[in-house]
């Protein structure tokens, strides 16, 4: 099959396409014929290695322990495991596999759902990870409560571009946080109000958020609290600009320290990869109040010009890859 493949950490150099073998799959994987494939920034994590501290928790120390990089997958079952019961030959699918960007991918059936009527595979396929991530920390790590004023910093990206859309699906208020090219698009998500950050502070004072979202930002743990309710709720998602050796988990891991001491409740999410949040993600997507926004699709000898246009932080929501 064709495949994007890496041999070591590093840039997008160190991305090859290549023909290797099919993977075989394991008693509770699938095959899934890959008909597209998402591109975030975990998948950016998985080229690079970084931060250090993900080599350590087993992806791979020298080198990356899948060689064929993507995670978000949308396509067709040819093959199950002795063991799945979820799923037959013929299925039209998507989720979290190992090895999306390829022709074919496996994937554990504790990882995929039956993939949403009303979207093609390429809306499909930007959906798992980013999804998944925005409901997790809304639902389970913000507590979200219908009528509440909800902060996103970030929500022209991809895991923000679901957050804005899921937190107005659950009642929430929202103001969104954004550049200004990409105001219109978390306008057009649902949000309220839109903060341009070029010309405007979130934490002038003026207003006071019920629950911050903070996905990917590097905003101070004391500029953030000043923006949030005195007994709200401070969520950090992830964190781009913390390190090369721990990311943002030290932002992260200082706002739960501080959390105990002050009214606030300060506290950090990290995605679990779970079949059982796609099944809400369907129902609200089926229903049209989520619909992906996919900027655009790549073919997959493409892969290194969309990991190009995701460094440069230009990206409005998602990129898709079709073999």
């Amino acid at each position: 099959m064709r495949a994007i493949v890496q041999e070591r950490y590093g840039e997008v150099d160190a991305l090859r396409f290549e023909r290797v073998e099919r993977p075989e799959i394991a008693a509770d994987e699938v095959l899934v014929r890959v008909h597209a494939a998402g591109m975030d920034r975990g998948t950016w994590h998985q080229m690079t290695g970084r931060p250090y501290l993900m080599r350590i928790l087993g992806f791979g120390f020298r080198g990356p322990k899948n060689r064929v990089l993507g995670l978000d997958v949308a396509g067709t079952v040819v093959e199950v495991g002795a063991a799945v019961t979820r799923f037959a030959v013929g299925d039209e699918v998507f989720g979290i596999s190992r090895g999306a960007f390829a022709d074919y991918a496996a994937a554990r059936e504790d990882k995929l759902a039956a993939k949403p009527r009303n979207l093609t595979f390429e809306q499909a396929a930007v959906v798992p990870v980013s999804g998944m991530t925005a409901l997790q920390a809304l639902r389970d790590a913000g507590r979200l409560e219908p009528g509440q004023r909800v902060l996103i910093i970030g929500a022209s990206g991809g895991v923000g571009s679901y957050a804005v859309q899921l937190a107005t699906a659950l009642g929430g208020r929202v103001t969104g946080v954004a550049s200004t090219a990409k105001l219109d698009l978390v306008a057009s998500l649902g949000a309220e109000r839109v903060i341009d950050y070029t010309r405007e502070d979130f934490a002038d004072g003026r207003d006071r958020y019920d629950l911050i979202l903070d996905i990917g930002g590097n905003s101070p743990i004391s500029r953030l609290r000043r923006a949030l309710d005195p007994r709200g709720t401070l969520v950090i998602v992830g964190g781009e600009n913390g390190g090369s050796v721990t990311g943002g988990m030290g932002r992260q891991l200082r706002a739960i320290a501080i959390s105990p001491l002050v009214g606030q409740r300060l506290t950090m999410h990290t995605t679990k990869e779970r079949a059982r949040d796609l099944g809400p993600l369907t129902d609200l997507i089926e229903a049209g109040r989520v619909v992906p926004s996919l900027e655009r699709t790549y073919c997959l000898e493409q892969v290194p010009d969309a990991m190009r246009h995701l460094q440069a932080g230009a990206v409005r929501g998602k990129l898709a890859i079709a073999p």
